[in-house]
């Protein structure tokens, strides 16, 4: 089963940048897109962006559409989230997840990394 290790996340001022990366390893057939999902304190986990494999199709949530951008390596197997005008409503914990189908349903996800914190002061 594929395995995902998250990293880049970090403190930074509302406004800024962070990127994060998701290795993923041990991927298989049936593992056709990645997903990027957060959550904050005190709120569910929600859907942030996702991304297929083969075709590079995104889709991403109201809240951070224009200003996240998700991308993929497939030689690396590894998928980007690049975030620029970072609000502090986007403090969370961030989470990779492998779906055989995609889409924002957290359902439709089987495996997830550990998750990397992203912290946006004012």
């Amino acid at each position: 089963q594929v395995q995902l290790v998250e990293s880049g996340g970090g403190l930074v001022q509302a406004g800024g940048s962070l990127r994060l990366s998701c290795a993923a390893s041990g991927r298989t057939f049936s593992d056709r897109a990645c997903g990027w999902f957060r959550q904050a304190p005190g709120k569910e986990r929600e859907f942030v962006a996702t991304i297929t494999w083969r075709g590079g199709s995104t889709s991403y949530a109201d809240s951070v559409k224009g200003r996240f951008t998700i991308s993929r390596d497939n030689g690396k197997n590894t998928v980007y989230l690049q975030m620029n005008s970072l609000k502090p409503e986007d403090t969370a914990v961030y989470y990779c997840a492998a779906s055989a189908f995609g889409g924002s349903n957290q359902g439709s996800y089987s495996t997830w990394g550990q998750g990397t914190q992203v912290t946006v002061s004012s």
